[in-house]
Formats: structure tokens, C-alpha cells, sequence
């Protein structure tokens, strides 16, 4: 076997089951803030799309993937990031799903020994894949003295030499951070000074709160730059949280071509094309915006309840993206973990500690004093949930 394996921790759901075994807890409806898994109905033309083309469960998919699905990735993404033109032919990647590229994407594109960059806390692929990369993860803290941003100034410049991939997330998983055009441009210069990969994990871009000021993206930030053929930086999209289509494993890999020859290269080997009916289904969704909007509009609907309620019994504000509130919990005698302990025991919700989400790095745990919460139930749900939240507080 693989000895890295031995390094893996046990994944963030696990650590809350463990948490939480033995506990008995209160005699109400069960409400799970706990998972990022979207609740909203999935769009019913996509449904509609798959079912048309089941037939093609016959046919072997090309691990590149069908040409139109390449083209009407190309159109969005010059759309949505103002990008002049995308090469549907070299510069998008299609995947199944962007966990699996995440992980895929560090077992092609660093050597063994080499440092992989990440935020702190993070999504835990991010680490899993540069342990079995044979890289090593270093960490790079968020904090609310850097607006949850990663503070890459502390990053001392032996590390930054011995990077090869540096994996960022804006809008971020858990805090809902986001990295301006000044910060993904300062990053671009480092890759370009200690040449590096930049694997911007953008898969949230889309759950924002200003209609009038969508997200920025590291492809965009390229554009600004004259940067046309996206040199060192690659991007990661998903239908999962735009769409609410998290079981169609669909999403996207984008950016520098000559690194997308070299993953293609390898993802042939690895055997994950992804089946047509889910292709053709992409197709309609990358096509439509309507039903992104109004799933924006729910979400922004469940903050303003939620907050309202929670406003003056917990440190939280709503964040600039995402679906995940980060609120601080934690103080000297007790931390997230106990928070979200207790929380399940007396009210029979579930919230994920933010120590699970982090590891320590300078002497602290970012998360430590956090939880995250994920604002994907029903609006009835996540009222109550807010409202049983605050009763514990009090």
C-alpha cells in the first residue's frame, strides 16, 4: 500500500460523528447545518436532458469530452469573467465533479518533495491530494485579522521557492472570503518569480449577494492583464452549488493549455470521462442563467432571516459569498468543538466544528474558536435552527 495513506486524517464528518457519539440529543426535529450539500430543487430541464439521453449509456465518452459541452463552457466563462475568447479545444477540461479534479490535479502537476500551498482552514482534498502527491502541505492561515483572507505575507520565501502548486478558494470554503483582483494579481506575480501552479478552486463564484458585482475570478484577472493564455493558472468550476446539482458530478477544469495537455495526458490514464447523458445535461445548465439567479435569490432570502435572528447573540456577519455562515464561538474556556457539542445535545442541531476544517499552523488553529454553518436546508428549517441556536445561546 501506499505509505502517504497512513498520513490522511480522518475526513471532517467523521471527527463530527465521533463528536458527537453517545450524546442523546433533545427531543426535536433533527436540523443539519453541518454538510455543504445543496437542498434547492435541481433545474427540471436538466433532468429533462439526461433522460433524453440515456441512449448514449452505450457509447465509451471521450475523456475530453463532447465538443459542445467544451464550446458552451467557453461562452459562459467568457460571459460571466469578461474574457475576450477561451479555446473550447485546449483551454477547458471537463470533470466529474471538481472534488475529483482537485485531488487529480496535484498527482499531475507537482513532484514528489516539492511544497503544496494551501488556505488554513481549507477544503480538506486539498491536503489529502499533496500527501499523496509525496509533496508536503503548508498552511497558510486565515484569520480575521486579514479579513479571512490567507496571509500569504508570512509565507517565508524558502517555502514560496520550493512550491509547485498553490491550491486558493474564492469564494472561500468555510469563511465565504473573497480574493480581490490586487490579491490574485500579487499571486500571479509570485508563480511567475518561483514558478508554480496557482489551482483556483472557484466553485462558489456563483452564490453571491449583489447582482451588480458578481465575484471576480482568476481567469479575469489574467484577462486584465493581457495575460491571454492564462500562463500558470488554472481554474476549477462545478455545477454542484450553481445548479443544486450535486449528484451529477459535473464541473470543469480551465486555464493554461499547455498544463491542461499534461492533466488530459493523465486523466486518460486515470479512466474518468464523464458519461454523455451527464454531458449533454451540463450542456443546459451552463446554458441557462434564470435558474442560477433564483437559487441566489433563496439564499439571500435564508441570510437576512437567519441573521436577523442570530444578530446580538453570536460574533457573525454575513459573508461576501457562499452559502456558509463563520460564526465565533469560541472564547478561553471553550471552543468550537464544544459549542457544537452541546449545540446537538440541547437542541438537536448540527454545526461543524471549524478545528475539523483546519490544522494548526504558527502556533494556533484558525478554526479553533469557529464553526461553520451550511444554510442549505428549507427557509423553515434554517429559521428554526436560528431560533433554537439563539435560545442556546441565551
Amino acid at each position: 500500500m501506499n505509505p502517504n495513506l497512513d498520513q490522511l486524517q480522518p475526513y471532517p464528518f467523521a471527527k463530527l460523528a465521533a463528536l458527537k457519539q453517545g450524546l442523546t440529543p433533545a427531543d426535536k426535529p433533527h436540523i443539519a447545518l453541518s454538510i455543504g450539500e445543496p437542498k434547492h430543487a435541481p433545474p427540471h430541464f436538466v433532468r429533462d436532458e439526461l433522460i433524453d439521453n440515456l441512449d448514449k449509456l452505450s457509447v465509451y465518452p471521450a475523456t475530453k469530452g463532447i465538443d459542445q459541452l467544451r464550446e458552451a463552457i467557453a461562452i459562459w466563462l467568457q460571459q460571466r469573467f469578461q474574457l475576450e475568447h477561451v479555446c473550447a479545444d485546449t483551454q477547458i477540461l471537463p470533470v466529474n465533479g471538481t472534488r475529483e479534479a482537485l485531488f487529480a490535479f496535484a498527482q499531475a502537476a507537482v513532484s514528489p518533495g516539492s511544497n503544496v500551498l494551501m488556505p488554513n482552514p481549507f477544503y480538506q482534498i486539498y491536503e489529502g491530494a499533496a500527501l499523496l502527491a509525496g509533496a508536503t502541505p503548508h498552511f497558510v492561515n486565515c484569520s480575521a485579522a486579514t479579513g479571512f483572507k490567507p496571509d500569504f505575507a508570512a509565507i517565508p520565501e524558502q517555502v514560496w521557492r520550493d512550491c509547485e502548486l498553490l491550491y486558493i478558494c474564492t469564494p472561500g470554503n468555510p469563511t465565504g472570503a473573497l480574493l480581490d483582483a490586487d490579491d490574485l494579481r500579487a499571486l500571479i506575480e509570485l508563480a511567475d518569480r518561483y514558478d508554480f501552479t496557482i489551482a483556483s478552486d472557484e466553485c462558489y463564484s456563483e452564490l453571491y449577494f449583489d447582482e451588480g458585482q458578481p465575484p471576480i475570478g482568476l481567469l479575469q484577472v489574467c484577462e486584465q492583464l493581457g495575460r491571454k493564455d492564462f500562463r500558470r493558472c488554472v481554474v476549477f468550476h462545478s455545477l454542484s452549488k450553481r445548479s443544486n446539482l450535486p449528484g451529477l458530478r459535473s464541473g470543469f477544469v480551465a486555464g493554461d493549455a499547455r498544463i491542461l495537455e499534461k492533466f488530459l495526458l493523465y486523466r486518460t490514464y486515470h479512466g474518468c470521462a464523464m458519461p454523455l447523458p451527464s454531458q449533454y445535461a451540463s450542456i443546459a445548465a451552463w446554458q441557462d442563467e434564470q435558474h442560477v439567479r433564483h437559487n441566489r435569490a433563496l439564499y439571500k432570502e435564508k441570510f437576512a432571516a437567519v441573521l436577523e435572528i442570530l444578530d446580538g447573540c453570536l460574533e457573525v456577519q454575513q459573508p461576501q459569498a457562499s452559502f456558509y455562515l463563520w460564526p465565533r464561538v469560541g472564547n478561553r474556556e471553550r471552543s468550537g468543538e464544544d459549542f457544537a457539542r452541546e449545540l446537538f445535545r440541547q437542541q438537536n442541531v448540527t454545526v461543524l466544528p471549524g478545528a475539523f476544517l483546519a490544522r494548526e499552523a504558527g502556533g494556533i488553529n484558525p478554526g479553533r474558536d469557529y464553526v461553520r454553518m451550511a444554510l442549505v436546508a428549507t427557509l423553515e428549517e434554517c429559521i428554526e435552527a436560528a431560533q433554537r441556536i439563539k435560545e442556546f445561546c441565551q
